[in-house]
């Protein structure tokens, strides 16, 4: 081993994607008491991001260890286990608390535990007022009723509408779920292909510009929080598609998990 670096993930990224845009952010998450999220903690700090911290005791803070050779990832193995329930129902009142002082709401569902009581928070922050965004995970997209803004990937998505044989079936079986669940709009990301966009005026599609893709890990995260910085300053969701979409052409030419500048989109 020659290097060794440490990098923000998951929903941090998140966060530190919307910091770099130069918008504030408040990360909510539950760690464990060990030397990985002391660690974290750090990091966030450093750079400028306010943190609710749910502790438990029994829970392994999550680690990606990645190991790379000749810029190529050889091998992930992830360290995790999913937190206590009392703590995440505790970490409620921190939510309804802080909740009223933001724009937006992201919700990054990356299937690890830590959103059991999404149904409720999502409820209270569109009584709040709030544009709620959620970056799904598995089939069960009921918990998500009446969010904001869906934004699946497409292997995501065909978790929930099965497979399609057309881009014509692709938007009629989008459309169904979105209705159903009484979510304003469902942005589709499409990798090369760019993304897409479905809501009561119909479907938009926007095309991916053509670069160099070095590493798409956490290009999601860059473009939903492209978006929430973007909707929370009172962007529509039409209008900040196609900057979300080339934020992520953008952080794709860059290796690991990493964020987008303010200057790098519209600079």
């Amino acid at each position: 081993m020659t290097r060794q670096e440490e990098r923000l993930g998951g929903a941090a990224n998140v966060a530190v994607n919307i910091k770099s845009l130069g918008s504030q952010a408040t990360l909510i998450t539950v760690v464990g008491e060990d030397e990985p999220a002391q660690r974290r903690q750090q990091l966030l700090h450093a750079q400028g991001i306010e943190v609710l911290r749910g502790r438990d005791a029994k829970l392994h803070t999550s680690v990606k260890l990645r190991v790379i050779g000749r810029a190529q990832q050889l091998l992930r193995v992830d360290f995790e286990d999913p937190p206590d329930h009392e703590v995440l129902s505790n970490m409620l009142a921190d939510f309804e608390r802080v909740v009223a002082s933001y724009g937006a709401v992201l919700f990054s569902d990356y299937g690890k535990g830590g959103l059991t009581h999404i149904a409720r928070m999502i409820a209270g922050a569109r009584a709040a007022g709030k544009t709620v965004l959620v970056d799904p995970k598995g089939s069960d997209y009921d918990r998500y009723a009446g969010a904001s803004v869906l934004t699946p990937d497409l292997a995501e998505l065909a978790e929930v509408i099965g497979g399609r044989s057309s881009e014509q079936q692709l938007v009629e079986r989008a459309q169904a779920p979105r209705e159903r669940l009484k979510v304003d709009s469902l942005v589709l990301t499409r990798s090369e292909q760019g993304m897409s966009l479905f809501d009561a005026a119909g479907y938009l599609h926007v095309a991916a510009q053509t670069r160099e893709v070095f590493d798409v890990t956490g290009a999601g995260d860059t473009v939903i929080a492209t978006l929430a910085a973007m909707l929370a300053a009172g962007v529509s969701v039409r209008d900040a598609l196609p900057v979300a979409n080339r934020a992520g052409g953008i952080v794709v030419g860059k290796f690991g998990t990493a964020s987008v500048t303010y200057q790098e989109l519209f600079g």
